[in-house]
Formats: structure tokens, sequence, C-alpha cells
């Protein structure tokens, strides 16, 4: 019967073999194998003893995947905004990529990726997203991540090219006549979020995240405003989002469902997305397939330019990054905002108005796509 292989021990109930072992050059080598089958473990400690051999002599690097890349990137970046968009990108990417070592991640290899996408209609800006998220892990393989041996993981970092996106889909502002079909045909709850959004330009993650806790009472205005963190922002800033009367309507008969969120389904319960089957299955019957969720943020900016707001405030309105501190805005500075906002309103046209969230039948829906004769764009 053979010995076994100094430096092994087990450990936990599942019996794991652990690596305790004193190394020349390197000093005391702590590991799990990761592994309850001794042969295994063996294997696994002889692999790693020659890594060390080779990275203290040689300064040859240990091979890496980019799956454990992809998994020290989670980690690191767990607290920051982007970590569920990189970890969105790096679930596409795994079951092509993952096994790969690192220094055989380059633009060759990832073409399956990029044809395999192609054939699923992933447009290309969505594509470069991801190829973006490797190339951050490839530079920082190369440049920043070293290991035990004072090594980066990855010797030089590759040329990645992104894609032309010739095939981005443009923005469809709605008009009124379109919004009035939309709205119609979506359930209370997504109306709601809806009229919202279109009347304050917010991101649909900032509607459905929307707390009473970030609602600050202006009193001189007798109003109030919502500052959402800037970590909840996509531009990192502190998001100062201004109301116009229809936005204070929707705002009011949110109050008391719910004691953290402002927006929820009708049980009671916060809501996540925008874009669920219902909107979709809405923007169909509306004859509007081709309009996003996002198109809602494009109508209110283009309605905000056809009314000659300026560049200046429409940037921060629409929460455009700008180097001003939302916090630091005056009582008159944000009276000049909601006057602004205003002009997008139905509600102080000196025309007969009608808001959409309350009509209760379709026939009253034309009125008000009869307004853009008058001027509404």
């Amino acid at each position: 019967m053979s010995k076994r292989i100094p430096g092994l021990y087990k450990r936990g109930k599942q019996g794991i073999w652990h690596i305790d072992k004193c190394v020349k050059g390197y000093g005391r080598f702590l590991e799990s194998t990761g592994t309850s089958n001794l042969k295994e473990a063996e294997q696994y400690l002889i692999r790693r003893l020659e890594e060390m051999r080779k990275a203290n002599v040689y300064g040859i690097r240990p091979e890496r995947t980019f799956r454990q890349a992809a998994t020290k990137i989670l980690l690191d970046y767990q607290h920051k905004r982007s970590v569920g968009r990189y970890a969105q990108s790096l679930k596409a990417l795994d079951p092509v990529i993952g096994d790969l070592p690192l220094r055989q991640v380059h633009q060759g290899t990832l073409d399956e990726f990029i044809q395999s996408r192609r054939k699923q209609g992933i447009k290309a800006n969505t594509i470069n997203r991801d190829l973006a998220v490797v190339r951050r892990i490839l530079n920082l393989a190369a440049r920043l991540w070293r290991d035990e041996y004072g090594l980066t993981w990855l010797e030089t970092a590759p040329l990645l090219q992104m894609l032309d996106c010739d095939d981005a889909r443009k923005p469809y502002p709605l008009s009124w006549e379109e919004q009035a079909r939309l709205f119609e045909r979506l359930p209370d709850h997504l109306r709601e979020m809806v009229l919202f959004k279109v009347n304050t330009g917010l991101r649909e993650q900032e509607v459905t995240c929307l707390r009473w806790d970030w609602e600050v009472s202006i009193p001189e205005l007798k109003t109030s405003v919502f500052v959402i963190p800037g970590n909840g922002v996509k531009n990192g800033e502190d998001r100062l989002v201004v109301m116009n009367t229809e936005a204070r309507a929707v705002i009011n008969r949110q109050r008391g469902k719910h004691p953290e969120f402002v927006f929820t389904y009708t049980n009671g319960k916060p809501t996540d997305r925008i874009n669920t089957k219902a909107w979709r299955r809405a923007r169909e019957e509306a004859g509007l397939p081709q309009v996003r969720v996002h198109d809602l943020k494009h109508t209110f900016g283009r309605r905000l330019r056809s009314r000659g707001v300026s560049h200046e405030t429409r940037q921060v309105l629409l929460g455009h990054k700008n180097g001003q501190i939302t916090t630091y805005y005056s009582s008159p500075e944000i009276g000049e905002l909601i006057e602004a906002v205003e002009k997008v309103s139905w509600s102080d046209r000196s025309t007969p108005t009608l808001t959409l969230i309350r009509s209760e039948n379709s026939r009253k829906f034309p009125a008000i796509g009869r307004r853009e004769s008058r001027g509404a764009v």
C-alpha cells in the first residue's frame, strides 16, 4: 500500500482533503483541493507544487481559466452598481469561453460567441457591452491582479475590436395620440408607472425602485421632490426628480399603498419592472410593437425640447451627467425646473384638459390626440 503524499489532511463532515505544506521559496502553503478523493487530491497537490516551482524558478504564470477570472471580478465588484450588468454578460459568455485559459481568450476565440449572439437577434450594442466586460477582465488580469508569486494573471491583454452599431434601433418618441392608444390598454399598476415615467424622464429602474424615504418636502413651493441616491442612478450622481401636475397626481394616488416603495402591484407587492408581458401585449394591441420602455424617456426629452426648454435644463431633468449636485439646488432653481416640466403636462393647458389615467373609456382619448394640431409634438 503506497503512502499518502505528506501535506494532505481531511477536514469537515464531507472529508475534503486540504493542503498544509511548507514549500521552499514560498513558505507555508494552505489550500483546499476541493475533493474527498485521495488520488485526485494528490494529483492536485502535485500540479500546484509544479506551478509554484515554475513560477519561482522561471517566472511562468499558473494557468487560470476565464471562469476563475469572472468569479474574481464578481467578488471584487459585488458592491458596485455595475455588478448586475457584469453578471448578465458573464452568464452569456461562460458556455463559450468559461473553460478557456485566460491566455486563449482573444478576438479569434470570441468569434463563436459573437456569431451565436447575432443569430439570436441580439443587437450589436448589447454584444459590445458583453465584449467590454471581457476586455475589462483581461486588462485587470494583465495590469492589476497579481498572484501569490507576485506575477500578474496574464502577461498582456489582447486587443478586442468592438462591433459597428449599424443595427441600433432609433428612439421612438410617442405622439399624444399614440400615448393615448397605448396607455388605455395597460393594467392600472403599469399605467401609473408609465404615466409617471413619461412626465419625469426617469429610467425604468429608477421608477420601479422609487422609495418614499427619498421624497423631500419643499414647503416654500408647497410641493415635494424626490432625490434618488447615486448608487441607484446610471451615471452615479444623485438624481433630482421634479414633478409636474400629472406626476404629482400619480404620486398622491400611491400614498398609503406600501410603507417603503412608491409603485406596487394591485396586491400591494413592489414591482421590479415595467417591461412585462402586459406591457408587450399592450403595445402590440395599440399597433406600436416598436415602442420600448426607454422610449418614454425619449418622449419626455423630445417634448421638453419642442416646448423650448433649454439644453442645460433638459440635462438636469433627464438625469444626464453634468457635474452638478442635486442637493445644492435652491428653491428658486427647483421652481424653474417645475415650470419647465409643467410645459409637457396637459394639466396646465388653457383648453379643457383630460388626464389619461382617469379616463374610463376609449372614446375620450381622441380629444387628447386632437391637441397635437395645437403645437404638441
